[in-house]
């Protein structure tokens, strides 16, 4: 038997990753909004442009990322460990099952501030 690769999963990684980023409500804030799967295959300009940003604090909108594997996950953890090391905070929101699962298997869930929505994100911030 050969191994198959799910067809919906292949689709998923063979979309590219977009990001955005705003001024939250508050000053301080600054909201990066990721579009697409967070793969080793994509994720080395939003890697670069993550080291970069340095407000007090950034909330990471992960409502529109389907899917995220291991590399994804270290580059959300590279920054935690930055933003704690350097008095800032990393808040996520919008994760979906799938993430949250991977959040959960690998215990980030326990490390990372995770919420439902911006809107509960930016209401602590």
């Amino acid at each position: 038997m050969l191994w198959q690769q799910n067809p919906i999963l292949s689709a998923m990684q063979d979309r590219e990753l977009s990001f955005s980023s705003f001024n939250g409500a508050k000053d301080g804030v600054l909201i990066v909004a990721l579009d697409g799967p967070l793969l080793l295959g994509n994720m080395f300009d939003f890697q670069s442009a993550l080291r970069d940003l340095k407000p007090p604090c950034l909330i990471l909108d992960l409502s529109n990322v389907p899917y995220m594997d291991s590399a994804g996950l270290g580059v959300l953890m590279n920054y935690y460990v930055s933003a704690q090391n350097n008095h800032r905070e990393l808040l996520v929101v919008g994760v979906n099952e799938r993430i949250q699962a991977l959040l959960e298997m690998t215990k980030v869930d326990k490390i990372l501030r995770l919420y439902p929505s911006l809107e509960a994100a930016e209401a602590v911030s």
